[in-house]
C-alpha cells in the first residue's frame, strides 16, 4: 500500500526545510531507517531517513524547493503500483511538473523573432569552466549543502566552477581548488590605480579597505533569532566554580597511553561524563518549560556545541550518564566531524537535555554562554590552565578550569546550581567515580 513521506519537524522552532538532494530516486528501493533525501533547515542539511519500506514510486517536489513542515515530499509503495494522489489525500498540484516539460515556454522559444547584436548575452572568456545550468536547483547547478555554503560565503559563483562529483556535482574541494586558481590579469593602465595596490596591514599609508557587506547565512540568521529570543525571555543568571583539574589530566595522560591513535580522550569528554552523572542528582537542571509547567526529563542527553562553517550546532550524546568515558569521546567526536561535513542526522542535533559549551581549546579563561531554549541551563568550560595555587599556606603549581553555569531562573535558584557545581567538583576531582 502506497504511503505518504511528509517533510520532517527536525526541531521544535523549525515551520519549513528546503528539499537539496534526493538521496533515493524514484523507482528506487528504500528500508526503514535509510537516508531518503537531505533537507536543509535553519540549523543545518540532515539526513532524513525513510519511514517506510518499500519503492520510491514518486518524488512529490523537486530538488531545491523550500517545503514547509508535514507537507507531502514523497511516496513509497510497492513496486508497480499505481500513485492515487487523490485517495492518499494529496491534491494534484503537489506533484511537480517533470523538468522536460515546459510546453510554454518551448512555445516562446520557437516563435520568438532571432536575438539583435545589442541582446545577445554575453559571451564568457575562454577558458573559465561553466557548470551546465539544471533547471529547479539552486542555482542552476548540482552541489553539495556544504560546498554551496562555502561559494556563498567566499563570494564564487557557482556556475564558474567546475565539479566533480557525480554527475558534475560541485563539492567542496573544486571550491578548495577554484579559490586556489590565479585571478585573471587586468588590462594595462597607464598609472597603477591606489585602491589595488597592497599596503601593510598596520600602514598609515593609502586608502583602508573598502567595507564589505556579507549576508546572513540561513544558519547565522537562525542563531541570532534563538538567541535574541533566549536573551530576551529566559531570565539567565550566571554561578563561576574553579575545578582541580590535575586529577582528571593525570587519569587522562593514564587512559590516552593505552588508546591508539584517533581514540584519546578529551578534556571534554571527562566534562560530559561528569555533568552526565551529576544532573542525576539536580533533575531541575535536566529539564525545560512548557505549558506553564517543569518537565524533568527522564533521560540525561547532553548537548555538545561545535564550532561548524558559519555558525554554532549543538550534537547530542543520548544517555550520557549511562554510557563509558571512551563511547562518550566516539560518538561526540564522530558527530562533531558529521556536523562539520553537513552530513548530521535529526538525532545527531534533537533532543538535548541540558547543553555544554567549551571553549578550551581556544586558551579561554572563562565566558557565560547562552541558554539554548527549552533546556533549563548550559555549563560554559574554560581552559585548564596551570596556574599558582595555594595549598597549607605554600604557593604551588596547579592546573585549574573555570566553568560558569547558565540558568534558567524560572526553573531554578542560585542556591541550586551551586550545588549542582559542588556534585561537578566531586568527579571531576575524583574520577575514577567516572569509571564506576
Amino acid at each position: 500500500m502506497a504511503e505518504i513521506v511528509s517533510m520532517p519537524k527536525l526541531g521544535f522552532d523549525m515551520a519549513e526545510g528546503t528539499l537539496v538532494r534526493w538521496v533515493v530516486p524514484e523507482g528506487g528501493e528504500v528500508a526503514k531507517g535509510n537516508v531518503l533525501a537531505e533537507i536543509e533547515t535553519d540549523k543545518a542539511t540532515v539526513e532524513v531517513e525513510s519511514s517506510f519500506t518499500g519503492v520510491v514510486l514518486r518524488h512529490l517536489v523537486q530538488q531545491g524547493t523550500p517545503v514547509p513542515v508535514g507537507d507531502p515530499i514523497a511516496v513509497v509503495g510497492e513496486a508497480g503500483e499505481e500513485v492515487d494522489l487523490a485517495s492518499l489525500g494529496v491534491g494534484e498540484g503537489a506533484a511537480p511538473a517533470p523538468a522536460t516539460e515546459q510546453p510554454e515556454i518551448a512555445a516562446e522559444e520557437t516563435t520568438a523573432p532571432p536575438a539583435s547584436e545589442e541582446s545577445k548575452p554575453e559571451s564568457k572568456p575562454e577558458g573559465e569552466p561553466e557548470a551546465e545550468e539544471i533547471p529547479g536547483l539552486p542555482d542552476g547547478v548540482r552541489a553539495s549543502p556544504l560546498a554551496r555554503r562555502m561559494a556563498e560565503d567566499l563570494g564564487i559563483a557557482l556556475s564558474k566552477v567546475k565539479g566533480s562529483g557525480p554527475q558534475g556535482r560541485i563539492i567542496k574541494q573544486d571550491i578548495e581548488e577554484y579559490k586556489k586558481q590565479p585571478t585573471p590579469a587586468a588590462a594595462p593602465v597607464s598609472a597603477p590605480s591606489p585602491a589595488v595596490v597592497p599596503q601593510p596591514v598596520f600602514s598609515t599609508v593609502g586608502s583602508p579597505p573598502p567595507d564589505e557587506t556579507v549576508p546572513l547565512t540561513r544558519l547565522r540568521a537562525a542563531i541570532g533569532r534563538r538567541m535574541v529570543e533566549a536573551k530576551v525571555q529566559v531570565p539567565h543568571f550566571y554561578i563561576t566554580h574553579d575545578y582541580d583539574m590535575a586529577p582528571v589530566m593525570e587519569m587522562r595522560a593514564q587512559i590516552n597511553a593505552l588508546l591508539p591513535d584517533g581514540e584519546k580522550l578529551s578534556v571534554n569528554d571527562f566534562v560530559v561524563k561528569a555533568v552526565a552523572l551529576a544532573l542525576r542528582q539536580f533533575p531541575n537542571l535536566n529539564a525545560s518549560l512548557g505549558d506553564g509547567a517543569i518537565i524533568r526529563h527522564g533521560q540525561v542527553n547532553v548537548g555538545v556545541a561545535v564550532a561548524v562553517e558559519g555558525g554554532l550546532l549543538t550534537v547530542v550524546c543520548r544517555d550520557a550518564d549511562r554510557k563509558p568515558l571512551r563511547q562518550i569521546s566516539l560518538e561526540v567526536s564522530t558527530m562533531a566531524k558529521k556536523a562539520r561535513d553537513g552530513k548530521v542526522r535529526p538525532d545527531d542535533i534533537e533532543g538535548s537535555t541540558f547543553s555544554i559549551s567549551n571553549l578550551g581549546m581556544f586558551d579561554v579563561d572563562f565566558f557565560t554562554a547562552i541558554i539554548n531554549p527549552p533546556e533549563a541551563a548550559i555549563l560554559a568550560v574554560g581552559s585548564a590552565r596551570e596556574v599558582p595555587v595555594v595549598v597549607d599556606g605554600e604557593i604551588k603549581p596547579g592546573i585549574r578550569m573555570k566553568a560558569t553555569l547558565s540558568v534558567d531562573h524560572r526553573v531554578s535558584d542560585g542556591a541550586e546550581g551551586a550545588r549542582f557545581l559542588q556534585a561537578l567538583e566531586l568527579y571531576l576531582h575524583e574520577p575514577l567515580r567516572l569509571m564506576l
